[in-house]
C-alpha cells in the first residue's frame, strides 16, 4: 500500500474525515474542541485507516479497492483515534496530578 493511486488515497481520506466527524463533533470525544484538533484527528485517522487493511485483515472483498479493504480501514481508524485521545486525556491527567503534588 505504499505506492497507491490516488483515488486510494481520496478513500482512506473520506473514511478518516466521516470517522473524525462523528468522533470530534458527533460524539465530542476529544482533547480540546476546535477545528485544528478536527484536523489532527483526521491525519492521524488517515494513518489508522491505512494501517488498517495490513493490520486487520482483508475482509468482505467486495467493499475493497486495490488495497484498501472499507470495514479494516474504518476500524483502524476508529482505533488510532480512540488511542490518540485516550493517550493524551491521560498524560494530561498525570501532568496534572504530578503538578499538583508538587504544590
Amino acid at each position: 500500500m505504499i505506492g497507491m493511486n490516488f483515488l486510494a488515497f481520496l478513500i482512506l481520506l473520506v473514511i478518516s474525515i466521516v470517522v473524525s466527524a462523528i468522533m470530534h463533533y458527533g460524539f465530542k470525544y476529544h482533547v480540546r474542541p476546535g477545528f485544528d484538533s478536527f484536523i489532527s484527528k483526521v491525519i492521524f485517522g488517515w494513518i489508522g485507516a491505512w494501517l488498517g487493511s495490513p493490520v486487520l485483515g482483508h475482509w468482505f472483498g467486495a467493499l475493497a479497492y486495490e488495497n484498501v479493504y472499507i470495514i479494516p480501514a474504518i476500524l483502524g481508524c476508529l482505533a488510532v483515534l480512540i488511542l490518540l485521545v485516550d493517550m493524551t486525556l491521560t498524560f494530561k491527567c498525570v501532568e496534572e496530578k504530578a503538578k499538583a503534588k508538587s504544590e
